[in-house]
């Protein structure tokens, strides 16, 4: 790329070099287990701590976890369920930019407040992208494009082996916004705001930022509103607590009867007969139903097969 010069006839070979570097960037740093092969999430869901330096994650992931590197994922059981916490390393003002390697986890030295945060987080052209199973590749513009073009965006999908996709792009994005787009492949998870060391403030300064959405006030050091905090962690993750005899938790929100047996043991739906279900869903206690029964938290299920 140094060796080629940069000029309009020249865009389009530089551009599909840029996406070269950034798929293999991604898989450098692609985020690996450091344990043995197989080994990732362990438990029933994963909860990530992501924020600026010195708001105490470390503290807070050792409290409710009881584990003393901050480096390592901590095992959190909580209603039945086992939850793993991970500490992000701390994101620097500019990270969506790469700056600080932000690209591979998104520090700054001064106190972050609440926007910086969410601009970090959610900086990113408004380009709409989603991968199909088939129909090949649909590119459309709402507006005229000053480096984008419907060949360069065919060529690198193809390049991420992406054959069939739907894409539209609502403002001039450049090719570096396109490739940023195509890597991030995004995933829009729930979030939880938490401030922590509300015992150093005043408290009308704690209930103005308590009243915002998504938001828990806690000090970890001195164990203020940490029930609240792992309540509102458990209400984020949406779990439904689906239980057999063994009674433990199987399943999500919006879990069905097949959700609950495949999570216990996938041939159980080879042999499926039908359900008995005890609980809010059921209109009589028992409920024979088929696998697509939706279930409510606290049912009690009983699996009949073949």
């Amino acid at each position: 790329m140094s060796r080629t010069q940069k000029n309009k006839a020249t865009e389009y070979h530089l551009g599909l070099l840029k996406g070269k570097l950034a798929r293999l960037r991604a898989e450098l740093i692609e985020v690996k287990s450091s344990g043995p092969k197989g080994e990732g999430l362990t438990g029933d869901a994963r909860v990530a701590l992501i924020g600026f330096p010195s708001v105490g994650k470390s503290t807070l992931l050792s409290t409710m976890t009881d584990t003393e590197a901050a480096a390592t994922p901590g095992r959190w059981e909580y209603n039945g369920a086992v939850i793993q916490l991970l500490d992000l390393p701390g994101i620097i003002e500019g990270a969506s930019q790469g700056i600080g390697r932000g690209k591979q986890v998104v520090s700054t030295a001064r106190t972050a407040d609440r926007p910086l945060l969410e601009k970090e987080l959610e900086a990113v052209p408004n380009i709409y992208l989603k991968i199909k199973t088939g129909g090949g590749i649909s590119y459309n513009a709402t507006c005229k494009q000053s480096e984008l073009n419907e060949k360069f965006v065919y060529n690198l999908l193809h390049q991420y082996r992406i054959f069939n996709a739907e894409i539209l792009v609502r403002e001039d994005v450049t090719i570096d916004d396109f490739i940023d787009a195509v890597v991030a492949n995004r995933i829009y998870l729930p979030c939880l705001y938490v401030y922590n060391k509300i015992d150093a403030i005043t408290i009308e300064e704690i209930d103005k930022i308590a009243r915002e959405d998504h938001t828990v006030v806690v000090s970890v050091e001195q164990d203020l509103n940490m029930d609240t905090l792992k309540q509102k962690i458990w209400e984020y993750l949406s779990f439904l607590r689906v239980y057999t005899k063994r009674h433990r938790p199987d399943s999500q929100q919006g879990a069905t009867i097949e959700d609950a047996c495949r999570s216990i043991h996938k041939s159980l739906l080879d042999n499926f007969k039908y359900a008995l279900v005890w609980g809010k869903s059921a209109k009589h206690n028992p409920q024979r139903v088929n696998m697509l029964h939706e279930l409510s938290d606290d049912d009690v299920i009983e699996i009949v097969h073949k």
